[in-house]
């Protein structure tokens, strides 16, 4: 990786931490200030301010996707290897899988809507529902989705791919040329073509799915945490915006980040709190005229 891209790497994750002042740590709802600010209204500060959070964290990660972007020819020839590294291992679907679509408009368009419509209106959603019924969980599955996009950032700063869709191999963009829903969901300026490895619509959607099986023991909620991956791994393919293997990496990744969030965000609640605590003493103390 490269000087630059080293810096806006870096840039990516101090907006993550400059939005969190414990560094992924947990915003709480605060207790009433001694000015009297309404209980009733903590929940709702709370969730503005988780979605400043989130959002900042996705802004920084696309501005610096799209900054990051590399050479066409060089992004190219990465994909013809990435294609023969599929065809040693037998994993070369690609035009079968869209072969399945081909002049089937409305499967096609399912296909297509899935791609758009199954990610980030579903990571949106499941945040939302995580944060209001299972704080840890949210907590785990928020710093998941941020520590894996920093690791995506590296890959795609250091090994630009160029996705099926633009490469000289015969697949079209089903997306593009049949719906302008994701140019709204995903404006072009913020967008890295060549950042096909790794997927992670893939990667992200089996984040949510494991978050909905840890949390929910209903059967729809479950069905809904193996579907989910597994029907962005197949729109992935067959609307030409990723390689079979692409899925597989971006899985790989985003569990990396799992772990890695697993292991550290109870120790940074832990850390939240007793900062929080040393902070409420210091306050009592003064108040109190030990200062």
């Amino acid at each position: 990786m490269g000087g630059r891209q080293l810096h806006l790497y870096g840039r990516y994750m101090t907006v993550v931490r400059r939005t969190d002042p414990t560094a992924l740590a947990p915003w709480r709802a605060s207790a009433p200030a001694a000015g009297g600010r309404s209980p009733a209204l903590a929940p709702a500060l709370e969730l503005a301010r988780q979605v400043a959070v989130v959002g900042l964290a996705i802004l920084a990660y696309f501005g610096v996707r799209g900054l990051t972007q590399g050479d066409p020819a060089t992004a190219v020839a990465h994909g013809f290897d990435v294609l023969a590294f599929e065809r040693h291992l037998g994993l070369d679907r690609e035009h079968w899988a869209q072969s399945l679509i081909a002049n089937r408009p409305h499967l096609t368009m399912v296909w297509n809507w899935i791609y758009i419509w199954g990610h980030w209106p579903v990571i949106g959603g499941t945040l939302i529902w995580l944060h209001r019924s299972d704080r840890r969980a949210y907590l785990t599955l928020r710093n998941a989705l941020c520590l894996s996009g920093a690791i995506g950032l590296a890959i795609f700063a250091s090994y630009a791919v160029a996705p099926p869709r633009l490469m000289p191999i015969g697949l079209i963009d089903t997306v593009t040329q049949h719906s302008n829903s994701y140019r709204v969901l995903q404006p072009p300026a913020l967008v890295n073509r060549y950042a096909a490895v790794p997927s992670l619509h893939v990667g992200w959607n089996l984040l949510i799915g494991v978050a909905l099986w840890r949390t929910s023991r209903r059967r729809l909620v479950r069905a809904a945490a193996v579907a989910g991956p597994v029907l962005m791994a197949i729109a992935v393919v067959v609307t030409a915006n990723h390689y079979v293997i692409d899925g597989l990496v971006g899985a790989a990744v985003a569990l990396t980040g799992w772990a890695l969030s697993s292991r550290l965000t109870p120790r940074l609640v832990a850390a939240d709190a007793r900062l929080r605590r040393r902070v409420t003493a210091w306050g009592s103390d003064r108040r109190a005229g030990a200062w």
